[in-house]
């Protein structure tokens, strides 16, 4: 099968493509992939370094703020339907499967004039802009959340799929991971991120947590700043005099997000789809912070998913300050039996089938 995956902008995009096509050349080592994004995201990055052929084209944001806003916007979505058209119909493909992003709109629509067999994935809770446009250009769509099908013109085209995660999720070991990374075999490990280029609350509150863990015995933290931030905590630290111990590990970007989440006991996270994924894949313990700057609240809703079930505690931005997240961190630390009921819990909410039930339907519907 000749497949073409397209999805770009953010690595809550980008990944679950990466998997989709992962468990299609894990199906199906003779067929032929490949991924079409935008020069202006991430994806030229990410997508080479997973082992994958990029194509790129054109694509832009809808940006309606005046006339020539718009006009630009029509101009080069128009030049990049020219331009999937041309990808399309060189690479041929069969099926074409889009996770969202602007660079989707050109793609599908390229495709389904083709005559692909068009899929759509929708990750969130509310559905974004590119897919509730796509959808009746698409064969089916499959959705992370359940309550997304309402905001859809044909639910009869919707199936409930969960969000999929790449396959080493769900094959590390803790004690592997801890060893990899360097981490002491019997510490609690808290983990903080914010996403890749971060999220300026979390880590406001992350930075007082970790001068309260700075030098603790037992626990260690990790504090994923993401790139927009990393230099004014690095500064922020200096400028208070702080001695950072070797327990505290800050970093810019988590390219091993897989390894860390694996080592870690305890996460601390806006609620991304991909991101709650791929914590409940990895059983993990979790305080969800969800951004409230997302369409439709979907953060909200993704992370009450995981709390209404007993495998994370939620707590809205509104309501976030260092003493509560200290104060739930150590909660969570001193009483062991809480704390493994919430692992539970968490990989009890886990998609565990995503990636079948997509393969499975894109072959049964395209009839390849």
């Amino acid at each position: 099968m000749r497949v073409i995956v397209t999805g770009g902008g953010t690595g809550g995009h980008i990944y679950p493509a990466i998997a989709i096509a992962d468990k299609f050349r894990e199906m199906d080592p003779d067929g032929a992939i490949l991924y079409v994004g935008n020069d202006e995201g991430i994806e030229k990055d990410i997508v080479p370094k997973a082992g994958y052929e990029l194509a790129l084209v054109d694509a832009r944001w809808l940006n309606k703020s005046n006339l020539w806003q718009l006009v630009k916007t029509g101009a080069r979505v128009t030049k990049g339907i020219l331009e999937a058209s041309l990808v399309v119909r060189k690479f041929k493909p069969d099926v074409v499967i889009g996770t969202g992003g602007y660079v989707c709109f050109p793609v599908i629509l390229a495709s389904k004039m083709y005559g692909a067999a068009t899929f759509l994935h929708e990750q969130n809770a509310y559905p974004g802009l590119a897919n509730r446009t796509l959808e009746k250009y698409a064969d089916r769509v499959f959705l992370g959340f359940k309550d997304a099908e309402k905001y859809f013109r044909k639910p009869s085209k919707c199936i409930e799929s969960g969000n999929p995660v790449r396959k080493s999720f769900f094959t590390l070991d803790r004690k592997q991971a801890r060893k990899k990374l360097g981490f002491n075999d019997d510490d609690f490990i808290v983990f903080s991120f914010g996403g890749s280029l971060g999220a300026e609350k979390i880590n406001e509150v992350a930075f007082e947590l970790m001068q309260t863990l700075n030098g603790h015995d037992g626990m260690s933290m990790v504090f994923g700043t993401g790139k927009w931030y990393y230099k004014d905590i690095i500064k922020k630290a200096e400028e208070r005099g702080i001695d950072i111990k070797k327990n505290i590990h800050i970093k810019d970007y988590i390219e091993d997000m897989e390894n860390y989440l694996a080592a870690c006991d305890l996460t601390i996270s806006r609620a991304g789809a991909l991101s709650v994924a791929e914590i409940t894949v990895c059983g993990k313990a979790a305080v969800l912070i969800p951004s409230p700057n997302v369409t439709g609240n979907h953060q909200y809703y993704n992370a009450k998913a995981v709390a209404d079930r007993g495998g994370a505690v939620l707590i809205e931005e509104k309501d976030l300050t260092a003493e509560r997240l200290i104060c739930e961190v150590m909660h969570l630390k001193n009483n062991p039996e809480l704390f493994h009921r919430m692992e539970r819990a968490s990989r009890d909410c886990a998609p565990d089938k995503a990636l079948d039930i997509i393969y499975g339907t894109i072959k049964e519907t395209s009839g390849k």
